[in-house]
């Protein structure tokens, strides 16, 4: 008989036992020589601090380096990919620069341009994440868990890294604000590792489930809770070195992906039919949603939020999962299959000490969500509505018709709410007297 669930076979999940859902070892920085004009036209964008073309205050001398820089992308051959697809780490390394590439093109357009991604682009990022089963479009995994760096190195011995020792690699504005965003989310997944151990060993008792893995399951689910509250506090840690309006201004722009565009733009892929590529879907934006950790926590403590919704489409929680690397999406997928799921065990075992060890830590889990509905509260409701009243909004009329979205295309707050509101719902009540 096996075990309720292996959480760890490595080759399969690429889920470590040092560093979770990040890589065990520091991404690749830069891409080999072949493929060096990917990288000189993104170290070109980040040097000349190219501004979103529908910023408040673009100059036209901003417009001119934009359009130039544009040019420089249309005029840059169309160079192979087969050579990446022999190594993963290779591969990564290629979807961060060319999706960073695909951001910078598309928010640098004036705002009314239709937007046409040229070849040099289009063509080598669907073949790479067409073999990556990955969205084409900027996600978590490009901004968080492929793009950190080390401040002082470590020997392979000494990881994982300590979580001040981490910076990130590649940042579209060059502003430190950026920088402690993507750092905050870092930080949150090297930190939950603790919690995909606990994961690990809870569902072997789960399956074991006699009177002594009852206790050993109560124990885990205390440890749980005090590792899911220092996620909520790392999460709101990012305030203590991102500006509200930096962020929202600034940095939140080169996010946005098709279904954010404000103007409802179709993102055109050059090339497609001639080289029998298949047109993205959908493309949404980067997202804390895209988190395997979070989808992770919900699925092991049993919180329903990867339902459909009313209409019958995808929830927003389903939707970002497709935007996770394909091997995590095999470990939530794996997760969710467990024959005995945590919360029935926790209903069956009618053992108070149990009952209440799950219910903590599904109330740590609410308390991260409120923390969450903080930042968004503070970073995007806020500097939204005080935008009304700036010229930005004589560019963006149609965006103020919209309700309001989050980078993944959500209705932000009522997605938050509702998904606050089902972990709320998950605690189980105690059986009667």
């Amino acid at each position: 008989m096996q075990p309720g669930i292996e959480i760890y076979p490595e080759s399969v999940f690429d889920v470590d036992l040092q560093t979770g859902f990040m890589p065990p070892r520091v991404p690749l920085a830069r891409l080999p020589a072949t493929w060096r004009p990917w990288e000189s036209l993104l170290e070109s964008a980040i040097q000349q601090k190219l501004r979103p073309g529908d910023i408040i205050g673009l100059s036209p001398q901003d417009e001119a380096r934009s359009a130039r820089w544009r040019h420089q992308i249309d005029t840059t051959p169309v160079l192979l990919t087969d050579p990446l697809k022999e190594s993963p780490v290779l591969l990564r390394r290629a979807h961060l620069v060319l999706t960073f590439l695909l951001h910078f093109y598309v928010q640098t357009l004036p705002p009314t341009a239709p937007v046409l991604i040229p070849r040099p682009i289009s063509i080598p990022l669907l073949k790479i994440s067409k073999h990556l089963d990955i969205s084409p479009v900027v996600t978590f995994s490009d901004t968080v868990l492929y793009n950190w760096d080390l401040k002082t190195a470590l020997a392979p011995s000494d990881f994982p890294p300590s979580l001040d020792n981490l910076r990130s690699q590649t940042l579209f504005s060059g502003l430190p604000d950026e920088e402690v965003f993507y750092l905050s989310s870092a930080r949150i997944e090297l930190r939950g590792v603790e919690a995909l151990e606990i994961m690990r060993m809870t569902m072997d008792e789960v399956f074991v489930g006699d009177d002594l893995a009852v206790g050993r399951t109560t124990k885990g689910l205390k440890r749980l809770a005090i590792v899911i509250r220092d996620l909520r506090q790392l999460l709101l840690d990012v305030r203590k070195g991102c500006d509200p309006e930096t962020y929202y201004n600034e940095v939140r722009p080169w996010f946005r992906g098709e279904d954010s565009d404000p103007l409802k733009r179709k993102w055109v892929f050059e090339g497609i039919s001639e080289e029998g590529l298949e047109e993205p879907k959908e493309l949404s934006g980067a997202s804390a949603g895209q988190s395997s950790l979070v989808h992770a926590l919900d699925c092991f403590l049993g919180v329903d939020s990867v339902r459909a919704t009313p209409d019958g489409k995808p929830s927003f929680m389903s939707r970002m999962q497709v935007y996770m690397p394909k091997n995590h999406r095999l470990f939530l997928d794996h997760l969710a299959k467990t024959s005995r799921p945590l919360r029935r065990f926790v209903q069956e075992s009618n053992n108070e000490e149990l009952l209440k060890a799950f219910n903590e830590a599904v109330l740590a889990l609410k308390e991260f969500r409120d923390a969450h509905m903080i930042i968004v509260t503070l970073y995007i409701i806020g500097p939204s509505k005080r935008a009304n009243t700036l010229e930005r909004e004589k560019k963006r009329e149609e965006r103020e018709k919209q309700e309001l979205k989050g980078t993944g295309g959500t209705d932000l707050v009522k997605f938050l709410k509702g998904v606050r509101t089902q972990t709320a719902e998950t605690v189980l009540e105690p059986p009667p007297n």
